[in-house]
């Protein structure tokens, strides 16, 4: 994380959250962050030194006033016209991290050969849960190369039960043994 993402990602927070509108400031930075990665283009209009920062802004008014909270638009703003629009995803993982830290949240990602089902994705969460006395956030991936099983990463852990792991783990055993 830089210090940009840091800091600013930190003051958007905390402004959010004394107004109680911490949740609906972090949806919108999601919905967002997706949408900027899907049209990467407008991330570098707004970051473009050929044009004003006034006409960047009048871009942003133009594009989502009215659409998202005022507190993001401005964040946009300032972000755009400091030249820190670039680091707009660092500044939503802060932003995340602080709201997950204040609502016991853990993020969870289970990777799977397989979807899991409803009911295999309720009783994981609730385990989950239930070991770590926290609010699960559970995501799921699908990985055919895991073969079977499934793997768990979670801040900054990972738990690997996957047939793929034990397999690795076998070909490491029998390449170490002396005959």
């Amino acid at each position: 994380m830089t210090g940009v993402g840091n800091v600013y990602g930190e003051a958007l927070y905390s402004l959010a959250r004394e107004e109680n509108a911490a949740r609906e400031v972090l949806d919108e930075l999601t919905v967002l962050e997706q949408s900027f990665l899907q049209e990467p283009g407008f991330l570098r209009l707004l970051a473009s030194p050929n044009i004003t920062k006034q006409e960047r802004c009048a871009v942003l008014d133009e594009s989502f006033r009215g659409r998202v909270h005022p507190y993001v638009l401005n964040f946009l703003k300032i972000l755009t016209e400091k030249g820190y629009i670039r680091q707009f995803s660092e500044c939503c993982e802060v932003c995340r991290e602080l709201y997950d830290k204040d609502n016991d949240i853990l993020r969870v990602t289970a990777v799977s050969a397989v979807p899991l089902s409803a009911q295999q994705t309720q009783r994981l969460t609730e385990k989950l849960s239930g070991m770590t006395g926290k609010n699960i956030a559970l995501v799921s991936r699908v990985d055919p190369a895991v073969l079977g099983g499934m793997r768990l990463d979670y801040d900054g852990k990972r738990i690997d039960d996957t047939v793929a792991h034990r397999l690795d783990t076998l070909r490491g055993l029998l390449q170490n043994t002396v005959l």
